[in-house]
């Protein structure tokens, strides 16, 4: 475990981002240990000109420093980056990246002497981009880059990510993924990448289990088949939900959260059987997977969804749900305790399955496995791998 040590993190998320974040988890975590500061992503020359104020924290806009927990600060740093995504040629690109590193960096660098910072070790969560240079920068004991999201799959990352991660996970001195697909890539650029797990506050779910279920669900009949989370197209198979909606007229399909433009207008609308229920807050939501006969995660198969870790999966087996998700890479992690599916017939025969498989002792088992993935465990697996890296960077330290 990391102890009594100076942190820094910088991240392609903001600290006040309203969806879950690996990141925020992972540092709240850490804070009880150690001295933590958490750099939000700069404005970009864009967003400045156009006024939009998505990166502030919710302080005092005059403070660019914030405690927002004990042993954790967060800094909206005062620079400008250049906006420099769509810049066409590569050796452009890098200068400006570069110009934007150090910007960053010496802003950063100010308010480590502030807080007292030394000696420190900085955690980079997937700013392929900003953080480029911070390593030369920052000069860290340990470099650590986190993956979790192949996001060089993804539009916006595409132009100058497929260079930019690659350099960043060599530079680094351990590569820390969620899933073991994301950790097998990383191997090609970094022989030190490790799979370290996924951690998920399972608690609202476990102790939700006798709790009532919420009304606007309780009128739906069963059986009811659910998913809880983002309706993203570029994410969720809309056919498989649709193939399900057609062929099993007899079960209610539930979908709670919000939706992009293709699931507004998808023919799921049409279906009766079909039942939108909007976003809700997150303290609500075991309310409503407590009506759940069986829980769902139709993933689209893609670059971008292949080797995700979802971490819905540990909050439906946590309330002891029959769950069937798309067989991926990284869902063979699940395979003892979740029905894998990877054909739309293969849908309907594990749901099938599913509904009529509802053994309470499989129900503690599913239980049992949510429980272990923890955000003190994974904090725990992600300082093991961060010490030993440091150990072993200390002993060439020396041996030269």
């Amino acid at each position: 475990m990391l102890q009594n040590r100076y942190i820094i993190i910088t991240s392609i998320q903001s600290w006040n981002i309203t969806i879950g974040s690996n990141i925020k988890n992972i540092a709240s975590e850490l804070a009880r240990h150690n001295m933590v500061l958490f750099v939000n992503p700069p404005a970009d020359r864009i967003t400045k000109l156009k006024g939009m104020a998505g990166f502030q924290i919710e302080q005092d806009e005059k403070e660019s420093l914030c405690e927002v927990q004990e042993n954790l600060w967060v800094l909206q740093p005062d620079c400008v980056m250049e906006s420099i995504n769509k810049i066409p040629v590569d050796t452009w690109f890098d200068y400006m990246n570069k110009r934007n590193s150090y910007l960053l960096g010496n802003e950063i660098l100010k308010t480590i002497r502030k807080l007292g910072f030394s000696d420190c070790i900085h955690i980079c969560d997937s700013d392929m981009f900003r953080s480029q240079h911070l390593k030369e920068i920052l000069k860290p004991s340990v470099f650590a880059y986190y993956s979790r999201d192949n996001l060089v799959a993804v539009n916006y990352w595409k132009r100058h990510g497929g260079r930019a991660e690659p350099a960043i996970m060599q530079k680094a001195d351990v590569v820390l993924t969620n899933s073991q697909y994301l950790e097998k890539l990383a191997k090609v650029h970094n022989a030190c990448s490790y799979f370290v797990g996924q951690g998920c506050d399972t608690s609202a779910y476990s102790n939700a289990v006798d709790k009532p279920i919420a009304q606007e669900i309780n009128q739906i009949g069963s059986p009811i088949v659910g998913y809880i989370g983002s309706l993203n197209s570029l994410r969720l198979d809309i056919n498989i939900i649709e193939y399900l909606a057609t062929h099993r007229p007899e079960w209610n399909i539930v979908l709670v959260g919000p939706e992009d433009e293709a699931f507004q207008k998808s023919l799921l609308h049409k279906f009766v059987n079909v039942h939108f229920l909007g976003s809700k807050n997150e303290s609500d939501l075991p309310q409503y997977l407590n009506a759940f006969d069986v829980a769902i995660n139709p993933q689209l198969l893609n670059e971008v969804t292949i080797g995700n870790y979802p971490r819905k999966i540990d909050e439906y087996l946590a309330m002891g749900k029959a769950v069937v998700a798309t067989k991926t890479e990284a869902m063979a992690y699940f395979a003892e305790h979740v029905f894998l599916a990877s054909s739309a017939n293969e849908w309907l025969q594990k749901i099938d399955r599913a509904l009529s498989d509802q053994d309470q002792s499989l129900q503690k088992q599913r239980m049992a496995f949510a429980s272990l993935h923890t955000w003190q465990n994974n904090v725990k697996e992600i300082g093991r791998r961060i010490l030993e890296i440091e150990q072993q960077l200390n002993r060439v330290s020396k041996a030269s």
